[in-house]
């Protein structure tokens, strides 16, 4: 029994990044135009389950379609393994059982995309919303995989309530980088079905009323982008400050970092004009950043902070 949690700890670790692999994946299918490579069928493929003489298009689309259902079949094998390592009305459990329950969501999602025709050159609004809707998603199976990660490696969440300034920071935070999340995968979908043939004429067309909303949208991204990475930069700084945890200030220089790189990616796939190798190193960078900021976000819940006043209070605690 000593060794199951530290195996369970390691699944739990193996599964967040295998779900990000899938993710990344994913991103290859939309920006390599894959996402009919199977027609407007679901669980199969062209009306085959294993195609006879398929085109790239449909090797890709049917890839990520067997990488995801490995990573259900991942999120299974959590579930039980929690199940028996851990004792009733663990957080562990709970949080097995929502990497399950948005893995199966996610799952949901994606098939409507296809079986909808929200694939391939479709630019409509639908599509977009869908798009949104599948991030989302997305970024909530991360939350319970990097939460049900840290609590089986016996990194605990406080049992007192966090102040109402913390709270509020933290909302912010994950509030913001959702709605940048949403942007980016909104301006990535303008990329690949308006790909510019240069930069000024990429930026002409994101300021021309004429131009197709998911072009018009993309200037949207770099200014939320910009913003969040100022706003969480600040909050991490905060912490680096006065924070007595070491998993705390890791993560702290985790965000700022992922946070750095994220935007640099972001500039490179703007002046590069967005090719697909970028686009992934991009997506990379935001889901790290997302990581970083889930472990920051629940220790900074979690765990004292003070930060060096003259009255030396921790934040959120009123002056005497």
């Amino acid at each position: 029994m000593t060794e199951r949690p530290g195996k369970l700890a390691w699944l739990a670790w193996a599964t967040l990044v295998y779900n990000v692999l899938v993710i990344l994946w994913g991103a290859f299918v939309r920006a390599t135009g894959s996402g009919a490579g199977c027609g407007a069928h679901w669980p199969l493929c062209n009306g085959e389950v294993v195609p006879q003489s398929p085109t790239m298009a449909t090797i890709i689309e049917l890839t990520h379609r067997v990488t995801s259902g490995a990573a259900g079949l991942l999120a299974i094998a959590l579930c039980i393994a929690a199940w028996i390592a851990t004792p009733k009305g663990s957080s562990v459990r709970r949080a097995a059982a929502w990497v399950l329950f948005l893995e199966i969501t996610e799952g949901a999602v994606g098939a409507s995309i296809v079986l909808l025709r929200y694939v391939g050159t479709d630019a409509s609004a639908p599509r977009a919303i869908w798009v949104a809707a599948h991030l989302t998603n997305t970024f909530f199976l991360l939350v319970a995989l990097v939460i049900c990660a840290l609590r089986a490696s016996g990194v605990e969440a406080s049992t007192e309530p966090a102040s109402a300034t913390r709270r509020r920071l933290v909302t912010i935070a994950i509030g913001a980088s959702i709605l940048v999340g949403i942007a980016g995968a909104i301006t990535a979908l303008g990329d690949t079905l308006f790909p510019s043939a240069s930069l000024a004429s990429g930026l002409a067309a994101d300021a021309s009323p004429t131009a197709h909303f998911l072009i018009r949208l993309r200037v949207i991204h770099p200014i939320l982008a910009v913003t969040t990475a100022l706003v969480l930069a600040g909050i991490a700084g905060t912490t680096l400050l006065g924070s007595p945890s070491p998993l705390l200030r890791r993560a702290a220089i985790a965000l700022v970092v992922t946070q750095l790189a994220q935007i640099a990616c972001g500039v490179l796939n703007l002046v590069l004009l967005a090719p697909v190798a970028m686009q992934m190193f991009h997506l990379l960078f935001a889901d790290l950043t997302w990581i970083a900021l889930i472990v920051y976000s629940d220790r900074f819940l979690a765990e004292p902070l003070t930060v060096k006043t003259t009255a030396s209070a921790p934040i959120g605690t009123p002056a005497a």
